[in-house]
C-alpha cells in the first residue's frame, strides 16, 4: 500500500481461517479475504477496508500456513522440484456511518515453480524461521527466493498482496494512486 501512496494502517482481523471443504481455493482465498475485511470494517466509522488472504495448492492439496516446523518441512517437500499456484483473495470495503456501502472482491493466482533442492536445503531454510506464517512455508521476498526457480503472472501475488490489482479496484472506486508521490526532477 505504501508503493501506491495511500495513507492506510495495518489492522488484524481475528477470524477462524479454516478453509471449508467442498469449496475452490478461488472461493475460498475471496471469502476469507472478505471475512478478514468484514471483521475490521465492524469497528470503523468511515474508511476503505481491504482484505486479503492467500493459499498455495500443489496438486490437489491445499497449503495454508504451517502448524509447526514439522509441517513446515512437510510442504516444503511437497512443493520441492514442483510447480505449484498461489491463490490470493482480495476484499476491498467502503464504510461509511459505520456501515458497509460498497464492495469488491477479485482473485489473482500465480504459477510457481520451485527447483529441486535437498533436505539439507530445506533445513536450512527452515532454520531461518521464515516458513512458519508463510502459507506454503515459504517467502517469495526473502529465504524462500532460493528455492523458486520461476514465476508466471503477479510476483507481489505470491509475496501475498496483487498490488496491481489492488490499485485497479481502488482506481475504478475513484482514488487515485500515486498521487503523494513525488518524483525526482527529470
Amino acid at each position: 500500500m505504501a508503493l501506491l501512496g495511500i495513507p492506510f494502517r495495518v489492522m488484524p482481523a481475528d477470524i477462524d481461517e479454516t478453509p471449508p471443504d467442498g469449496r475452490s481455493p478461488s472461493e475460498i482465498v475471496i471469502n476469507l479475504a472478505r471475512e478478514k475485511a468484514l471483521a475490521v470494517a465492524r469497528s470503523e466509522q468511515n474508511a476503505l477496508v481491504l482484505g486479503a488472504d492467500t493459499i498455495v495448492v500443489c496438486g490437489e492439496e491445499m497449503l495454508g500456513k504451517p502448524r509447526d516446523a514439522e509441517e513446515a518441512m512437510e510442504m516444503l517437500r511437497r512443493l520441492n522440484g514442483r510447480k505449484h499456484q498461489v491463490f490470493t483473495g482480495v476484499a476491498l470495503l467502503e464504510v461509511v456511518d459505520g456501515k458497509v456501502v460498497r464492495e469488491q472482491h477479485d482473485v489473482v493466482c500465480t504459477q510457481v515453480w520451485f527447483r529441486k533442492v535437498d533436505d539439507e536445503h530445506l533445513r536450512r531454510y527452515l532454520a531461518t524461521g521464515e516458513p512458519m506464517d508463510k502459507a506454503g512455508a515459504y517467502g517469495a521476498q526473502g529465504y524462500g527466493s532460493t528455492l523458486i526457480e520461476r514465476i508466471e503472472g503477479c510476483y507481489f501475488n505470491v509475496v501475498g498482496l496483487p498490488v496491481s490489482r489492488v490499485c485497479a479496484m481502488l482506481e475504478a472506486w475513484g482514488i487515485v494512486p500515486l498521487q503523494t508521490v513525488s518524483a525526482p526532477d527529470v
